[in-house]
């Protein structure tokens, strides 16, 4: 089978169920695993974040949302080469990879015998249900099987130990200017760990937030994941948060419990390492249960400075 990946998270699937191999294309933002960098590039953002602003990033997403332009585009001429089998799309977001729609104009350009699968998860069994489909589609459904009763094990696990403790208000911040509240599975995950995110109901779109709800709440922990980033982007524009009116006066702050992590490895992905994101979410709202020490370059502490957390061995 001739697997193409049309997101980053379709494609950590592909490879935690050995199907690496089979997989011929994907996307610029595929990074993970490494090996998955060497593979050719089908699917490419029309502009690049790296090199802009948050402000800047979501003008340029809703301008281009708003006008009908794509911020995705398909390399055509390498798929039609490829001649896939399957490609792995999804319709949750046309702001994390290419519509749906084109995906399905293109294929039918393509060939008939092409198959695709669309995901549209929206909470951590969803994500689950988004696995076993892909093995299914590739004729390995024991294997998904048996990734999905691992990664569950392990989030009951953390659910079993957190169920107990007082839950501290938590906030996640999904962007920083514009401000946005977490969604989809991200509430579920806080929730997991052993937090409240009373800003952010499981299940639903992140939503753009004002400042001055975010200080009424008053977060007791507050955890900046600025969406499809690593923690170098997080640690980075975190100024743009500290400038902002009655940041000091925030419990969370005052106490030291703010934390920059890695988006991109754990958080904005729905795939296999959203489990690793519940652990890492369990050492930062109690650490006092779970322990200090993270993962190399999953999360750092954030004060007038930034200061390391312990790196686990």
């Amino acid at each position: 089978m001739r697997i193409c990946s049309f997101l980053p998270s379709a494609t950590e699937v592909v490879y935690a169920l050995g199907l690496g191999g089979e997989l011929c294309g994907v996307t610029n933002e595929c990074d993970y695993p490494e090996d998955a960098r060497r593979k050719p590039i089908v699917v490419e953002s029309m502009f690049e974040p790296s090199s802009m602003g948050q402000a800047e990033i979501d003008k340029t997403v809703i301008q281009g949302l708003s006008h009908g332009h794509a911020l995705y585009k398909i390399n055509k001429d390498l798929l039609f080469r490829m001649a896939p089998d399957l490609i792995i799309a999804q319709e949750l977001c046309d702001v994390c990879t290419v519509s749906l729609r084109e995906v399905i104009k293109t294929v039918s350009e393509l060939s008939s015998q092409c198959k695709v699968i669309s995901l549209r998860p929206g909470g951590l069994q969803s994500v689950m249900d988004d696995i076993v489909t892909i093995g299914a589609a590739c004729g390995v459904e024991e294997k998904a099987s048996d990734l999905v009763a691992g990664i569950l094990g392990r989030v009951a696990s953390v659910k079993e130990r957190a169920g107990t403790l007082e839950r501290p208000r938590v906030f996640f911040v999904e962007w920083y200017d514009p401000i946005f509240a977490s969604g989809h599975w991200v509430p579920e995950m806080v929730s997991i760990a052993g937090g409240f995110d009373g800003l952010a109901p499981a299940g639903v779109p992140s939503r753009k937030i004002a400042w001055s709800e975010v200080a009424a709440y008053d977060p007791e922990v507050l955890v900046l994941s600025p969406c499809g980033f690593g923690l170098d982007r997080a640690v980075k524009d975190v100024g743009l948060l500290t400038r902002l009116e009655g940041w000091e006066e925030v419990t969370a702050v005052r106490r030291g419990a703010v934390y920059a992590v890695d988006s991109s490895s754990y958080f904005s992905r729905p795939g296999p390492r959203l489990v690793d994101g519940v652990e890492l979410l369990a050492k930062l709202i109690h650490p006092e249960v779970f322990g200090v020490a993270v993962p190399p370059l999953a999360a750092e502490r954030v004060t007038c400075r930034v200061s390391r957390l312990a790196v686990a061995d």
